[in-house]
């Protein structure tokens, strides 16, 4: 499991990082998924 929400995690920082030096449409095409799949991980 600890893979799954490290990688994730890093899904999530580069979303952010281009939503915030790219695109504001990265944020919905990768990073709201990663946090998602993140919550779901965490919950299961």
């Amino acid at each position: 499991m600890a893979w799954k929400v490290f990688f994730l995690l890093c899904v999530l920082v580069a979303g952010l990082y281009g939503t915030a030096t790219a695109s504001r449409k990265i944020l919905f095409i990768q990073a709201v998924p990663a946090a998602i799949g993140l919550a779901l991980v965490l919950l299961a």
